[in-house]
Protein backbone atom coordinates (compact mmCIF):
# COMPACT_ATOMS: atom_id res chain seq x y z
CA UNK A 1 0.00 0.00 0.00
CA UNK A 2 2.88 2.04 0.94
CA UNK A 3 4.71 2.36 -2.43
CA UNK A 4 1.55 2.86 -3.93
CA UNK A 5 0.64 6.12 -1.57
CA UNK A 6 4.40 6.48 -2.60
CA UNK A 7 4.03 6.65 -5.98
CA UNK A 8 0.50 8.31 -7.00
CA UNK A 9 1.17 10.82 -3.60
CA UNK A 10 -0.85 13.62 -4.77
CA UNK A 11 -3.83 11.78 -6.26
CA UNK A 12 -3.71 10.10 -3.11
CA UNK A 13 -3.73 13.24 -0.97
CA UNK A 14 -6.79 14.45 -2.74
CA UNK A 15 -8.54 11.40 -2.24
CA UNK A 16 -8.34 11.56 1.33
CA UNK A 17 -9.32 15.15 1.61
CA UNK A 18 -12.37 14.03 -0.60
CA UNK A 19 -13.05 11.58 2.15
CA UNK A 20 -12.30 14.48 4.46
CA UNK A 21 -15.10 16.42 2.95
CA UNK A 22 -17.68 13.42 3.70
CA UNK A 23 -17.31 14.05 7.32
CA UNK A 24 -20.23 17.16 7.53
CA UNK A 25 -22.36 14.82 4.38
CA UNK A 26 -22.44 11.47 7.09
CA UNK A 27 -23.22 13.38 10.25
CA UNK A 28 -26.36 14.97 8.03
CA UNK A 29 -26.90 11.57 7.29
CA UNK A 30 -27.15 10.06 10.14
CA UNK A 31 -29.93 10.33 12.16
CA UNK A 32 -28.67 9.91 15.48
CA UNK A 33 -28.37 13.16 18.07
CA UNK A 34 -24.77 15.21 18.13
CA UNK A 35 -23.49 13.49 21.23
CA UNK A 36 -24.29 9.92 20.59
CA UNK A 37 -23.25 10.80 16.82
CA UNK A 38 -20.05 11.72 18.51
CA UNK A 39 -19.69 8.54 20.78
CA UNK A 40 -19.93 6.16 18.07
CA UNK A 41 -17.44 7.32 15.94
CA UNK A 42 -14.56 8.18 18.68
CA UNK A 43 -15.66 4.30 19.64
CA UNK A 44 -15.15 2.57 15.98
CA UNK A 45 -12.01 5.03 15.55
CA UNK A 46 -10.62 4.13 18.95
CA UNK A 47 -11.06 -0.11 17.94
CA UNK A 48 -9.88 0.30 14.84
CA UNK A 49 -6.82 2.18 16.04
CA UNK A 50 -5.97 0.41 18.64
CA UNK A 51 -6.59 -3.29 16.24
CA UNK A 52 -3.78 -1.45 13.88
CA UNK A 53 -1.72 -0.73 16.60
CA UNK A 54 -1.38 -3.83 18.14
CA UNK A 55 -0.76 -5.54 14.81
CA UNK A 56 1.94 -3.11 14.35
CA UNK A 57 3.16 -4.06 17.87
CA UNK A 58 3.16 -0.60 19.08
CA UNK A 59 -0.37 0.06 20.93
CA UNK A 60 1.70 0.20 24.51
CA UNK A 61 4.62 2.39 23.81
CA UNK A 62 3.41 5.57 25.23
CA UNK A 63 5.01 6.75 28.77
CA UNK A 64 2.80 7.73 31.35
CA UNK A 65 3.41 11.70 31.16
CA UNK A 66 2.60 12.08 27.50
CA UNK A 67 -0.31 9.91 27.73
CA UNK A 68 -1.75 11.99 30.08
CA UNK A 69 -1.21 14.95 28.16
CA UNK A 70 -2.93 13.65 25.10
CA UNK A 71 -6.29 12.79 27.02
CA UNK A 72 -6.11 16.53 28.19
CA UNK A 73 -5.46 17.09 24.17
CA UNK A 74 -8.07 15.03 23.37
CA UNK A 75 -10.89 17.12 25.45
CA UNK A 76 -10.43 19.65 22.58
CA UNK A 77 -11.11 17.49 19.59
CA UNK A 78 -14.04 15.68 21.60
CA UNK A 79 -15.99 19.25 21.95
CA UNK A 80 -14.57 20.24 18.85
CA UNK A 81 -16.36 17.66 16.94
CA UNK A 82 -19.90 17.89 19.22
CA UNK A 83 -19.97 21.75 17.91
CA UNK A 84 -19.11 21.09 14.31
CA UNK A 85 -21.85 17.68 13.94
CA UNK A 86 -24.21 19.64 16.22
CA UNK A 87 -23.69 22.95 13.70
CA UNK A 88 -24.31 20.72 10.82
CA UNK A 89 -27.88 19.19 12.50
CA UNK A 90 -28.81 22.57 13.06
CA UNK A 91 -28.29 24.22 9.72
CA UNK A 92 -26.54 22.95 6.70
CA UNK A 93 -23.36 21.17 6.02
CA UNK A 94 -22.21 23.81 3.91
CA UNK A 95 -22.79 26.34 6.74
CA UNK A 96 -20.58 24.15 9.08
CA UNK A 97 -17.83 23.53 6.62
CA UNK A 98 -17.42 27.46 6.23
CA UNK A 99 -17.48 28.31 9.69
CA UNK A 100 -14.89 25.72 10.14
CA UNK A 101 -12.47 27.66 7.42
CA UNK A 102 -12.41 30.94 9.87
CA UNK A 103 -9.93 28.62 11.89
CA UNK A 104 -6.84 30.29 9.67
CA UNK A 105 -8.19 34.09 11.20
CA UNK A 106 -7.89 31.76 14.92
CA UNK A 107 -4.41 30.23 14.20
CA UNK A 108 -3.41 33.97 12.94
CA UNK A 109 -4.45 35.47 16.12
CA UNK A 110 -4.04 32.56 18.48
CA UNK A 111 -0.40 31.26 17.29
CA UNK A 112 1.88 34.70 17.94
CA UNK A 113 0.72 33.91 21.66
CA UNK A 114 1.51 30.32 21.57
CA UNK A 115 4.62 30.39 19.92
CA UNK A 116 5.52 34.25 21.11
CA UNK A 117 5.99 35.48 17.89
CA UNK A 118 5.09 38.86 16.52
CA UNK A 119 1.96 39.01 14.92
CA UNK A 120 2.47 39.48 11.49
CA UNK A 121 0.81 42.30 9.39
CA UNK A 122 -0.94 40.49 6.37
CA UNK A 123 -2.55 38.04 9.39
CA UNK A 124 -4.33 40.89 10.28
CA UNK A 125 -5.54 42.08 7.16
CA UNK A 126 -6.74 38.50 6.66
CA UNK A 127 -7.86 38.77 9.96
CA UNK A 128 -9.77 41.65 9.16
CA UNK A 129 -11.46 39.92 5.40
CA UNK A 130 -12.07 37.16 6.84
CA UNK A 131 -14.43 38.49 9.50
CA UNK A 132 -16.08 40.79 6.96
CA UNK A 133 -16.71 37.87 4.58
CA UNK A 134 -18.19 36.14 7.57
CA UNK A 135 -20.10 38.77 8.99
CA UNK A 136 -21.78 39.24 5.59
CA UNK A 137 -22.58 35.37 4.86
CA UNK A 138 -24.01 35.30 7.85
CA UNK A 139 -25.85 38.53 6.83
CA UNK A 140 -27.62 36.56 3.90
CA UNK A 141 -28.80 33.40 5.73
CA UNK A 142 -30.47 34.70 9.05
CA UNK A 143 -31.74 31.65 10.24
CA UNK A 144 -29.34 29.47 10.67
CA UNK A 145 -27.63 31.83 13.75
CA UNK A 146 -26.86 28.54 15.58
CA UNK A 147 -25.18 27.02 12.79
CA UNK A 148 -23.10 29.77 12.05
CA UNK A 149 -22.60 30.12 16.40
CA UNK A 150 -21.58 26.18 16.68
CA UNK A 151 -19.42 26.48 13.57
CA UNK A 152 -17.41 29.37 15.29
CA UNK A 153 -17.06 27.52 17.90
CA UNK A 154 -15.90 24.62 16.40
CA UNK A 155 -13.33 26.10 14.45
CA UNK A 156 -11.90 28.00 17.69
CA UNK A 157 -11.67 24.65 19.31
CA UNK A 158 -10.40 23.28 16.01
CA UNK A 159 -7.16 25.61 16.19
CA UNK A 160 -6.55 25.06 19.64
CA UNK A 161 -6.68 21.32 19.34
CA UNK A 162 -3.82 21.54 16.57
CA UNK A 163 -1.70 23.75 18.33
CA UNK A 164 -2.05 21.08 21.39
CA UNK A 165 -1.47 18.60 19.48
CA UNK A 166 1.46 19.71 17.54
CA UNK A 167 3.50 19.17 20.95
CA UNK A 168 2.93 15.50 20.72
CA UNK A 169 2.91 14.46 16.97
CA UNK A 170 6.90 13.59 16.18
CA UNK A 171 7.40 12.31 20.29
CA UNK A 172 4.34 9.86 20.26
CA UNK A 173 3.43 9.42 16.05
CA UNK A 174 -0.45 9.85 14.89
CA UNK A 175 -2.16 7.07 15.21
CA UNK A 176 -1.18 6.30 18.84
CA UNK A 177 -2.27 10.22 19.57
CA UNK A 178 -5.58 9.59 18.03
CA UNK A 179 -6.14 6.47 19.62
CA UNK A 180 -5.40 8.27 22.55
CA UNK A 181 -7.74 11.15 21.99
CA UNK A 182 -10.58 9.07 21.00
CA UNK A 183 -10.76 7.15 24.44
CA UNK A 184 -10.64 10.37 25.66
CA UNK A 185 -13.46 11.09 23.89
CA UNK A 186 -15.32 8.14 25.02
CA UNK A 187 -14.70 8.72 28.53
CA UNK A 188 -15.39 12.67 28.29
CA UNK A 189 -18.59 11.73 26.73
CA UNK A 190 -19.68 8.36 28.35
CA UNK A 191 -19.44 11.09 31.96
CA UNK A 192 -21.25 13.41 30.09
CA UNK A 193 -24.31 10.80 29.54
CA UNK A 194 -24.23 8.97 32.75
CA UNK A 195 -24.49 12.57 34.46
CA UNK A 196 -27.74 13.57 32.44
CA UNK A 197 -29.01 9.76 33.44
CA UNK A 198 -29.07 9.16 29.61
CA UNK A 199 -27.95 5.57 29.22
CA UNK A 200 -29.18 4.97 25.61
CA UNK A 201 -26.36 5.15 23.65
CA UNK A 202 -25.40 1.79 25.99
CA UNK A 203 -28.62 0.02 26.07
CA UNK A 204 -30.65 0.83 22.48
CA UNK A 205 -30.27 -0.30 18.68
CA UNK A 206 -29.62 1.95 15.66
CA UNK A 207 -31.11 0.76 12.51
CA UNK A 208 -29.11 -1.13 9.91
CA UNK A 209 -27.80 2.02 8.23
CA UNK A 210 -26.91 4.05 10.74
CA UNK A 211 -24.61 1.69 11.80
CA UNK A 212 -23.48 1.15 8.46
CA UNK A 213 -22.76 5.04 7.82
CA UNK A 214 -20.98 4.96 11.48
CA UNK A 215 -18.52 2.16 10.49
CA UNK A 216 -17.43 4.45 7.14
CA UNK A 217 -17.04 7.56 9.61
CA UNK A 218 -15.71 6.14 12.17
CA UNK A 219 -13.17 3.93 10.15
CA UNK A 220 -12.67 5.10 6.09
CA UNK A 221 -13.51 9.29 7.44
CA UNK A 222 -11.19 9.25 10.70
CA UNK A 223 -8.75 6.21 11.83
CA UNK A 224 -7.63 5.46 8.20
CA UNK A 225 -7.34 8.94 7.33
CA UNK A 226 -5.18 9.87 9.94
CA UNK A 227 -2.84 6.65 9.60
CA UNK A 228 -3.26 7.67 5.49
CA UNK A 229 -1.96 11.24 6.02
CA UNK A 230 0.84 10.42 8.07
CA UNK A 231 2.22 8.03 5.67
CA UNK A 232 1.73 10.53 2.55
CA UNK A 233 3.32 13.52 4.62
CA UNK A 234 6.18 11.32 3.99
CA UNK A 235 6.23 11.28 0.60
CA UNK A 236 4.95 15.70 0.02
CA UNK A 237 5.58 19.10 1.08
CA UNK A 238 3.66 20.37 4.13
CA UNK A 239 2.91 22.96 1.74
CA UNK A 240 0.79 20.64 -0.26
CA UNK A 241 -0.57 19.10 2.68
CA UNK A 242 -2.05 22.30 3.48
CA UNK A 243 -3.48 23.45 0.70
CA UNK A 244 -4.85 19.93 -0.56
CA UNK A 245 -6.50 20.35 2.91
CA UNK A 246 -7.76 23.55 2.49
CA UNK A 247 -9.94 21.99 -0.40
CA UNK A 248 -11.91 20.30 2.11
CA UNK A 249 -14.89 22.75 2.20
CA UNK A 250 -15.30 22.77 -1.45
CA UNK A 251 -15.52 19.02 -2.02
CA UNK A 252 -18.03 18.98 1.63
CA UNK A 253 -20.39 21.88 -0.38
CA UNK A 254 -20.02 19.90 -3.09
CA UNK A 255 -20.43 16.71 -2.26
CA UNK A 256 -23.85 18.58 -0.06
CA UNK A 257 -25.25 19.77 -3.03
CA UNK A 258 -24.56 16.71 -4.93
CA UNK A 259 -26.52 14.41 -2.14
CA UNK A 260 -29.08 16.66 -0.61
CA UNK A 261 -30.24 18.33 -3.27
CA UNK A 262 -32.15 21.98 -2.66
CA UNK A 263 -32.05 21.40 1.16
CA UNK A 264 -27.94 22.30 0.76
CA UNK A 265 -28.66 25.42 -1.77
CA UNK A 266 -27.61 28.42 -0.53
CA UNK A 267 -27.75 32.12 -2.02
CA UNK A 268 -26.10 33.21 -4.42
CA UNK A 269 -24.42 35.74 -1.79
CA UNK A 270 -23.28 32.85 0.38
CA UNK A 271 -21.82 31.36 -2.06
CA UNK A 272 -19.31 34.56 -2.85
CA UNK A 273 -18.46 35.17 0.98
CA UNK A 274 -17.10 31.53 0.89
CA UNK A 275 -15.14 32.17 -1.96
CA UNK A 276 -13.59 34.99 -0.41
CA UNK A 277 -12.94 33.23 3.13
CA UNK A 278 -11.71 30.23 1.25
CA UNK A 279 -9.40 32.07 -1.44
CA UNK A 280 -8.03 33.99 2.01
CA UNK A 281 -7.14 30.71 3.70
CA UNK A 282 -5.49 29.50 0.40
CA UNK A 283 -3.73 32.67 0.21
CA UNK A 284 -2.32 32.38 3.71
CA UNK A 285 -1.07 29.23 3.40
CA UNK A 286 1.20 30.54 -0.06
CA UNK A 287 2.21 33.49 1.41
CA UNK A 288 3.63 31.07 4.94
CA UNK A 289 5.35 29.11 2.41
CA UNK A 290 7.13 31.88 0.71
CA UNK A 291 8.86 32.97 4.37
Amino acid sequence: MYHILAKHKLTSLHIMVVILGLTGVFGKLISLGTIHLVWYRMGIAFLSLAIFLAFKKQLFSVNKKDFFGILGVGTLVTFHWLCFFESIKVSTVSVAVVCLATSSLFSALIEPFFFKRKLLGYEVVMGIIVLGALGFVMGTETQYFWGYFYGIMAAFLGTLFTLFNAKYINKVGAAKITMIEMLSGLLIISGILVFQEDYSVFTSTISTTDFSYLIILGTLCTALVFVWMTEIMRHITPYSLIMAVNLEPIYSIILALLIFGDTELMSTSFYIGSCVIIGVVFLEGYLKNKQ
